[in-house]
């Protein structure tokens, strides 16, 4: 079934609410994983680059806003799926990237990068302008960030104009959790209160409003709050709807806004359900979905140790760790700890750092000398059973371990499926 990002508040203010699956990625078998989802039940896909990840200037993955967007083209006509059904979103976009710099420098780069990402055809657009800036403290005030996002969605605005696309739809919010997820232990959170939830939007309408830009107002497509959900190295806050009422309820006196959940990674069906029906209809997953990539490889890992003699025992995860010892930068100021902890965070941590390294070249090599060395292999159904539960199926034919990565990472995808409420 699909459902545009403008009809979620429709459903939700009829009574049927539904939602959306937000898929904050750049690794391609999850992309593949993604699009053949969307196209076996014709539901929408979203996918979303973040600041860091995608940006004019490459980000951490190399690539440019175009690069991600003919990245997910083309991997949808592989895939076949009907280009109707995919909406490209930024998520993030503001000066996080750039922080370390004064606020103007940071602002002038995040500028740039909002218009790279109009100009290559993405739609929904994050405005997180929330962090503070060399010299500034960590969080700012509403009325701070709200000048500096209605600068960014100005820019937007002209760039959608002067080359036609199609006008961009916005997420607005203060209350944002750190991008891929805490890197602390979290035992509980409390959910966004109600009035700040409320003032927050009113700062931005006003601040759109005089500089003439109502109409933007109408294209707020939703807010960004804590509904009480997040995931630390080792641990899980699941979503609490008693304690969100207030904050949930809100929504019914905003009748053109729907909210938006980030981290809701490794919640399950039961709440991600539970959150969709409350009015969190933008569910945004990212670390869950590279987890379940980084899951799967190393289990092809240690059947490929057991099936083949000459295959090196644990090949690809040692190799992986040489790789993250060498370049620290993406996990050193995150894990901390003893060595040993400090090993387990880099392979096994929920915040998945180690999808950083997965555009490496290095990285590459050792998934391709995986991969390649167990393609077409017999895989005896015992090891399948031992390492990926559910599916010795694979065993029965020629080996194809893209297929299995793919398939593992659609079961995550299917239980947002589900708790969107889609079929």
């Amino acid at each position: 079934m699909k459902v545009t990002l403008e009809e979620l508040k429709k459903y939700r203010t009829q009574g049927n609410p539904k939602g959306i699956t937000s898929v904050c990625s750049a690794h391609p078998l999850v992309l593949k994983a993604a699009l053949r989802l969307g196209r076996d039940h014709q539901s929408s896909v979203l996918i979303e680059a973040t600041c860091n990840q995608v940006n004019h200037q490459g980000g951490y993955t190399g690539m440019k806003p175009d690069d991600f967007a003919h990245l997910v083209f083309s991997l949808a006509k592989t895939e076949q799926c009907p280009e109707d059904l995919i909406t490209l979103g930024g998520d993030h976009l503001g000066p996080n990237p750039w922080k370390h710099l004064s606020a103007n420098e940071a602002m002038d780069e995040a500028e740039k990068m909002v218009i790279a990402y109009i100009k290559a055809g993405f739609r929904k657009i994050h405005i997180d302008t929330s962090m503070g800036c060399k010299g500034e403290p960590p969080a700012l005030d509403d009325q701070i960030v709200s000048q500096r996002a209605v600068r960014l969605i100005q820019a937007a605005e002209k760039v959608a104009a002067d080359s036609d696309k199609k006008k961009p739809l916005y997420i607005i919010g203060t209350e944002v959790p750190p991008p891929g997820g805490a890197d602390h232990v979290i035992t509980s959170l409390e959910p966004t209160k109600a009035e700040a939830a409320a003032q927050t939007l009113k700062i931005h309408q006003d601040a759109l409003c005089a500089i003439g830009l109502e109409d933007v107002t109408h294209r707020l497509l939703g807010l960004v709050v804590q509904p009480g959900v997040e995931y630390g190295n080792w641990d899980i806050v699941y979503y609490d709807r008693e304690k969100a009422r207030s904050l949930s309820n809100s929504l019914d006196t905003e009748s053109n806004l729907v909210f938006e959940a980030h981290s809701t990674d490794y919640q399950g069906v039961h709440y991600l359900s539970q959150l969709v029906e409350d009015g969190y209809a933008i569910l945004k997953v990212g670390p869950e979905l590279t987890f379940a990539v980084r899951e799967c490889l190393f289990a092809l890992d240690h059947i490929a140790s057991e099936v083949f003699s000459d295959y090196s025992y644990r090949y690809l995860q040692n190799g992986l760790e040489n790789l993250m010892l060498a370049k620290p930068n993406y996990w050193n100021s995150h894990y901390h700890g003893n060595a040993h902890e400090c090993y387990l965070l880099r392979h096994y941590s929920l915040s998945d750092r180690i999808r950083y390294y997965w555009a490496d070249p290095k990285a590459n090599e050792y998934v391709q000398t995986l991969l390649s060395k167990i393609k077409g292999a017999t895989v005896p159904a015992p090891l399948m059973m031992q390492y990926l539960p559910g599916a010795e199926h694979f065993s029965k034919k020629s080996f194809d371990p893209e297929e299995v990565i793919i398939w593992y990472v659609q079961k995550v995808l299917k239980s947002y499926h589900k708790a969107c409420h889609l079929d």
